[in-house]
């Protein structure tokens, strides 16, 4: 429960995800709690294993768990069906990947459009919110080139205004400067923390690199299916000095 009364928009309980059956059981998570408030910036850190991803794939309804509770907005999503789970995905979930997932051959434009293909949305609508959307991520004039005439910074840039496109209320992001190069990716973190401060959209990330989790504004740190540590980026970096 936040501060004004209201649910958390994100809420995890007592969270276990456990693949395989027997002696082939892999508990992925062991039971985490995890509330994320309107409007955070929230990186998720951990080595490979530790439930980072998991946790995510919950989180954007791409996975349903063990056990436990996940409210979106104080409803619980584990109750929902498929076609809700749908709803919600493109209601109020963007998504980010470090691959780009971008249809090569298809240009900037189309990319974008494709999450308002899917909710029914007129051919000039989605036009319209696509041009938007890319300008916001500063690619007017770019809207015909396909994907495979694009930069790594520029194609990550069309994914996430394809994210955006829809005006979610969380965006996730999985690694998603993993492919660019050092001033590549701190454009692509300067992008999403803007869109996290200006718009208010709260962002989710998964990422390996100290310095892009820095960005954010707490670091939520995984090991083996559990959450070891839960704290402000500035928190978080005064304990690695300590330590150094």
């Amino acid at each position: 429960m936040s501060a004004d009364g209201q649910p958390a928009l994100i809420e995890l309980r007592q969270v276990t995800k456990t693949y395989g059956q027997g002696q082939a059981a892999f508990q992925a998570l062991a039971g985490i709690d995890l509330s994320i408030e309107r409007g955070e910036f929230v990186a998720v850190m951990g080595p490979s294993g530790s439930g980072k991803s998991t946790a995510m794939n919950i989180i954007g309804c791409l996975d349903t768990l063990s056990s436990g509770s996940y409210r979106f907005c104080g409803v619980p999503v584990e109750t929902l069906t498929r076609d809700q789970c749908a709803r919600l995905r493109r209601s109020y979930l963007g998504f980010v990947f470090q691959g780009f997932n971008l249809l090569r051959r298809t240009s900037a434009l189309e990319n974008v459009e494709l999450p308002l293909l899917y909710r029914g949305e007129s051919a000039a609508t989605r036009a319209r919110l696509a041009r938007e959307a890319l300008a916001d991520v500063g690619l007017s004039g770019w809207e015909q080139h396909t994907s495979a005439e694009l930069s790594g910074g520029q194609q990550q840039r069309v994914a996430i205004a394809r994210a955006i496109v829809t005006r979610p209320a969380v965006l996730l992001a999985d690694e998603p400067t993993g492919n660019l190069d050092t001033q590549r990716s701190r454009e692509i973190m300067e992008l999403i923390k803007r869109l996290n401060t200006e718009r208010g959209i709260t962002v989710v990330m998964v990422t390996h690199e100290p310095d892009m989790a820095a960005m954010a504004r707490r670091i939520v740190h995984f090991i083996d299916g559990r959450i070891a540590a839960d704290a402000s980026a500035s928190d978080a970096a005064a304990l690695a000095r300590a330590r150094a």
